[in-house]
């Protein structure tokens, strides 16, 4: 054999290319491995992909990756959205979109992210810029209040009536507010009811027509259909007959003085003085829309399916409804109680 030609190949491994991948490449790899994660949860197909959308323009606005954006591209983008205009609900759901995404590289991408990019993650979303509604799971987002407390609250109104120097207007703050628990309604969609808005022989509760529903992707008003849940039939039959005529004449439902609508501010306006008129605690004070969260989650505590209450509380996606849950802090035993005296009560019926 002839070994002339042959010499020695100091090294024969290979050279490994040590470059990070595309940021662009690697974001759309993590924007489709957070999809699954959101049918997961229950999102619908239209919404997943709206919100990729979504996620695809903030992010170009941004400028750079999810990982590297700052609280100043925060502040930055959404400013440039608020300057052409865009509502402020629609720029919400910009930031929320995003804050979901960023939640999701939190959890399932930091240590690629960190071993690719050298980049460790910061929520750039704080409290200066978040639009109102945009949160965490963090223990200091306040419950709702509790029944127990809208009991005592709902109390002191009525015990108010027969001592307020106006009988008519004490009266109406006690069913607004009562409304607004049981139907679930936005302070907005309350003062634009009519009375010829109360169906009394719709559906085996009663049902209010709510015309002017909060409007969604830049659409109209959407109406809906509400139940009159837990006697609020009686206590609207009530305030018909024995109160309304006593306020300014009118088609509203819920009037003010003059006899025209309240408006929305004068709603928490009200429930504020009527709070201090209480002389409730720091802790015990609330807001409208803290009353709207409480009716979504003490429907949802005692077994009431969460689409159902998707459709009572008129949102366009189950997933804001679910934000809107924030079960007590004794949700699992409670409902370990009533599994175990279902099951007890099953196994009794089947031994008689």
């Amino acid at each position: 054999m002839n070994t002339t030609n042959l010499r020695l190949v100091t090294s024969a491994k290979p050279t490994l290319s040590t470059a990070p991948p595309d940021p662009d490449l690697y974001q759309a790899m993590c924007i489709e491995a957070y999809q699954p994660s959101q049918a997961a949860r229950g999102f619908s197909q239209l919404t997943i992909d709206n919100g990729a959308a979504t996620l695809e323009r903030f992010l170009t606005a941004c400028g750079r990756p999810a990982w590297e954006v700052t609280r100043d591209d925060i502040d930055r983008v959404v400013g440039e959205l608020a300057t052409v205009g865009m509502a402020t609900s629609t720029r919400r759901g910009y930031l929320s979109t995003f804050k979901g995404f960023f939640t999701f590289l939190c959890a399932r991408k930091v240590v690629e992210i960190e071993a690719m990019f050298g980049m460790r993650l910061a929520d750039p979303v704080d409290e200066f810029n978040a639009s109102r509604h945009v949160g965490t799971d963090s223990p200091h987002v306040l419950p709702p209040p509790t029944p127990q407390r809208l009991d005592t609250f709902f109390a002191f109104l009525r015990d108010r009536i027969a001592t307020a120097r106006v009988f008519g207007t004490a009266a109406r703050d006690y069913a607004l507010f009562r409304t607004l628990y049981h139907a679930g309604l936005r302070s907005e969609e309350a003062v634009m009811l009519d009375v010829a808005d109360l169906y009394f022989d719709r559906g085996p509760f009663g049902k209010i027509h709510v015309r002017f529903g909060k409007a969604a992707n830049g659409s109209g008003p959407r109406p809906r259909w509400v139940p009159m849940l837990d006697g609020l039939d009686l206590i609207l039959k009530w305030y018909l007959a024995d109160v309304r005529g006593k306020l300014a004449d009118g088609a509203p439902l819920f009037p003010d003085q003059s006899g025209d609508r309240l408006h929305r501010g004068s709603v928490r306006n009200r429930l504020a003085q009527l709070l201090d008129l209480e002389d409730a605690a720091a802790s015990e004070r609330f807001s409208p829309h803290a009353i709207r969260r409480a009716c979504a989650t003490h429907n949802y505590e005692r077994g009431m399916d969460l689409v159902a209450i998707q459709q009572l509380l008129g949102h366009w996606q189950v997933g804001t409804t679910m934000g809107y849950v924030r079960p007590s802090a004794t949700f699992i035993e409670d409902a370990y109680r009533r599994a175990v005296s279902a099951t007890l009560t099953a196994l009794e019926d089947g031994q008689r």
